[in-house]
């Protein structure tokens, strides 16, 4: 490891951009959730049945359901919209991850990060988990 040469430091430079993106966007999903939870907790005024299980509604379970609920300020889409932007956090960041390599033209490591994308996207929008 020589500490002097541009590669190690480029290097670094990339970690710590990821790194920021990541913290980024956990503060940012917080934030969402939290504001959220103070419009939630302001339009709910019922106390939830635990007894039996509830899934999650229709609208809760698509990206357009949750952006409707979310433009007309309903609590639980905006609470809904902090856990897809904290699922996308690590998603982004290897994407970021693919160009970064490319740049770098670290072609074996871009093709790595390609099929562990590619795995997540396909599990995600396949519908074969379940």
């Amino acid at each position: 490891m020589n500490w002097f040469s541009s590669q190690y430091w480029q290097q670094r430079d990339m970690e710590h951009m990821i790194g920021k993106w990541l913290r980024a966007g956990v503060f940012l999903s917080a934030t969402v959730a939290l504001l959220g939870g103070i419009l939630y907790l302001q339009q709910v005024h019922e106390i939830p049945d635990y007894k039996t299980f509830h899934g999650a509604a229709a609208q809760f379970r698509h990206l357009p359901g949750i952006l409707h609920g979310v433009a007309a300020f309903d609590g639980a889409s905006i609470i809904q919209l902090a856990v897809v932007l904290l699922i996308a956090t690590p998603i982004l960041r290897i994407a970021f991850s693919v160009l970064a390599f490319a740049i770098e033209k670290d072609k074996r490591y871009v093709i790595i990060s390609l099929i562990v994308l590619c795995i997540i996207l396909f599990g995600m929008f396949s519908g074969l988990g379940g």
